[in-house]
């Protein structure tokens, strides 16, 4: 069999259509889909149905595709345990993590990480987005979400708890809130997301509740809104990691409200990565750094 012609299927299946698969190998979408014919003709039967936009491999494409995958992790493994040997701990993560629970949580650990491993680079993208990951841009990724996609594997780094919070000086002009109906009367700072989930923010029975609560700031920079909340303009609804130094030093005070209040708006931490994509020991390495530094911190569920 040729093993080119078994590489290239894994490349187009795993990229999706052989337009990304040509630009992923650097070679004209003609030559990908003659090489993909020519195999196909060697096997002497059908490995994957064309649309315009997508493939769908047969049985025996994906049978194929999963051996393929396999000789390829196995020669990728291979490889590492040359260039490894007598060596420390070598190579290039490339991670995506989110705007602001990576910066504010993770650029510790990421730098901790690295004085710890001096033979590792790290190439670290700052996005919410889920696309750099399925196309193959990063090695694995960690994303704020309320369930995983079941194409990826996913393992839960922890739940991400909300809080409401305003300046003490704020509070004391404008009172204390201590339900969520109270926050209708006071200018609330949150995500548009956070936003919308607060219009229907409980159960009473087995009718929802309509607050049509209406944010007076909205966005998805809680940077921006945890600025905002400590220049002292409203109230704000945040995941908790974005104010936890301010709460602790006094700078923000936790609003009243009873417990379980914001419990509705919880969402979940994973760390997600590519069943098919080779992980590398610095790969794995720092998946597991980030697991044990994620359960350090009380994140993990």
């Amino acid at each position: 069999m040729d093993l080119g012609g078994l590489s290239l299927l894994v490349d187009i299946i795993e990229a999706g259509n052989l337009s990304r698969a040509a630009v992923r190998l650097g070679m004209s979408r003609a030559n990908v889909s003659h090489r993909l014919n020519q195999f196909e003709r060697q096997i002497g039967q059908q490995l994957l149905r064309r649309t315009t936009r997508q493939v769908e491999p047969t049985e025996l494409g994906l049978r194929l595709y999963a051996h393929g995958r396999a000789i390829r992790q196995e020669a990728m493994a291979a490889d590492e345990s040359v260039d490894s040997l007598g060596q420390s701990l070598q190579g290039t993560v490339r991670l995506s993590v989110p705007s602001g629970y990576g910066q504010l949580q993770m650029s510790g650990w990421l730098t901790e990480f690295m004085r710890m491993h001096p033979g590792i680079t790290l190439e670290v993208i700052f996005d919410n987005d889920i696309e750099d990951l399925m196309q193959g841009a990063v090695d694995f990724a960690v994303r704020v979400m309320t369930e995983p996609p079941e194409s990826l594997v996913a393992c839960k780094l922890g739940d991400v708890l909300y809080e409401a919070c305003a300046t003490p000086q704020f509070l004391a002009a404008h009172g204390h809130p201590d339900s969520l109906l109270a926050l209708k009367r006071v200018p609330l700072i949150t995500s548009a997301l956070t936003g919308q989930k607060l219009r229907t923010a409980g159960m009473n029975g087995a009718r929802p509740t309509e607050l049509r609560i209406r944010p007076r700031l909205m966005s998805p920079n809680f940077h921006f809104l945890r600025d905002a909340v400590l220049q002292g303009l409203g109230v704000a609804v945040v995941p908790r990691y974005m104010v936890a130094a301010e709460l602790a030093s006094g700078a923000l005070e936790r609003l009243p409200l009873p417990p379980g209040s914001l419990d509705f708006l919880a969402t979940r931490q994973y760390l997600l990565y590519m069943p098919s994509h080779y992980q590398t020991r610095a790969i794995t390495t720092l998946i597991d750094f980030l697991r044990e530094k994620a359960a350090a911190e009380g994140l993990r569920g």
